[in-house]
């Protein structure tokens, strides 16, 4: 058996850094993660006047429950979604300022239309410089009041994710209905986040639709960042392909964050998957079936699954992912294309694609800076010697020393590698 320790995950990370600049008192994050998108949410921070103490083990952050120190702030996000609607958000909440946020071109295409028609609709003073609904744009902060939103949060859980964090620093606090809402368990990550830093949200309504935020601020804590279950789902899906058995500490019955249900998917294709309190353990038995999967909610190990399925005894339908279309790539067609590339049959619509069993042939993967085709094509390198990517240095954004990392693991699991074909 195979022990992987995963680095800390991104979305733990980005919203703890948050819920740290607008608490009381001094946090301490232990194990955030440290990639591309995480740091440029630290600067990201630093220049809105909340300066991150960043060490190799633990992050340290003073909350500024007024908003910003900084008068004013360019602030650019690179390409972090998260940075990129989340810190605008915090901006927003400040009792003065004036703040520009720009983003990389790869940002530039993502929406954030539905976020700020939010805050827009709360009194805040914001505008696109250029393409309405998306960077770059411009805040003029003067405090929010709260009150009632209704938002579709069909695209990006991220939109409802921001408007959370930001209730508690509104005056009256925020009463949110939800219409529409893609990747739930992102949800269910920020409101255990926001429970332990000091606020309790609830929930009412058809299905748990209206969020009610109370206004009072958060309380500074020491939070442990859990380890990334969408770069876990990488190690999993490589030990289910080749016949071995990877376990990962950190993610456990009571970890946090919903893409660990990706095992779920590995079980139903026939891998031994065994949860315990500490960590989860996949065994491979030696197939892997076709399935038809909603991955609606856990839709960024789609390109994961992608990856795998030509090796199954069936067709693998993955359904209802009409989201990763705007990711930071069109993740849906970026897979399609490049198992085409590879040799493979694969048919699409809006929201579904369909791969048939086959060999993979050495190709270049066509990346589109993409960190997750990255990720998932390299399981299926496993099987398919002489596979090669456009850019594979994007990895850095949510995990840079991923080649090395997979490298070494799939050193261990090589003599387990079943001859001839997959299929």
């Amino acid at each position: 058996m195979t022990v992987i320790h995963v680095p800390g995950s991104k979305s733990v990370t980005a919203r703890a850094l948050f819920l740290a600049a607008a608490a009381h008192g001094t946090t301490t994050l232990v194990r955030p993660l440290s990639s591309d998108d995480t740091e440029g949410f630290a600067e990201g921070l630093g220049a809105l006047g909340y300066p991150v103490e960043r060490g190799p083990d633990a992050w340290r952050l003073t909350g500024r429950p007024s908003g910003p120190a900084a008068a004013e702030a360019d602030v650019y996000c690179r390409d972090g979604a998260t940075t990129a609607r989340f810190l605008p958000t915090l901006a927003a909440a400040g009792e003065r300022g004036s703040f520009r946020f720009d983003a990389s071109a790869q940002m530039r295409r993502r929406p954030l239309g539905p976020l700020t028609e939010a805050l827009r609709a709360l009194g805040v003073d914001l505008r696109h410089e250029e393409a309405e609904g998306h960077h770059p744009l411009r805040i003029e902060a003067a405090g929010i009041k709260g009150g009632a939103l209704t938002l579709d949060a069909g695209q990006s859980s991220q939109y409802l994710t921001a408007l959370l964090m930001l209730g508690p620093l509104t005056e009256n606090g925020l009463t949110i209905t939800v219409t529409d809402l893609v990747s739930a368990p992102y949800i269910e990550i920020t409101l255990a986040m926001m429970r332990d830093f000091g606020v309790e949200v609830a929930r009412s309504g058809p299905g748990g639709t209206v969020f009610t935020v109370p206004p009072g601020g958060y309380r500074a804590t020491t939070y442990a960042v859990e380890p990334d279950a969408s770069t876990a789902s990488y190690f999993f899906a490589a030990a289910a392909l080749t016949g071995g058995e990877v376990t990962v500490p950190g993610l456990g019955e009571g970890a946090l964050q919903g893409d660990l249900a990706f095992v779920d998917v590995l079980r139903r294709m026939g891998a031994d998957v065994r949860t315990t309190a500490e960590a989860t353990t996949v065994r491979s038995t030696g197939r892997l079936d076709g399935l038809t999967v909603n991955m609606r909610d856990i839709s960024d190990t789609m390109p994961t699954l992608a990856a795998i399925a030509p090796f199954a005894s069936g067709p693998v339908r993955i359904e209802d992912v009409g989201n990763t279309r705007v990711k930071e790539c069109d993740r849906l067609e970026a897979c399609a294309d490049n198992l085409r590339r590879v040799g493979i049959t694969v048919s699409t619509g809006p929201d579904w694609i369909e791969i048939l069993p086959g060999t993979p042939a050495p190709a270049r993967i066509e990346t589109h800076g993409d960190h997750r085709i990255v990720m998932s094509f390299a399981v299926t390198a496993l099987r398919t010697p002489g596979i090669t990517y456009d850019d594979p240095g994007c990895v850095r954004k949510t995990f840079p020393g991923f080649h090395d990392a997979f490298a070494a693991f799939a050193e261990r699991l090589v003599r387990e590698i079943p001859r001839g074909t997959g299929g």
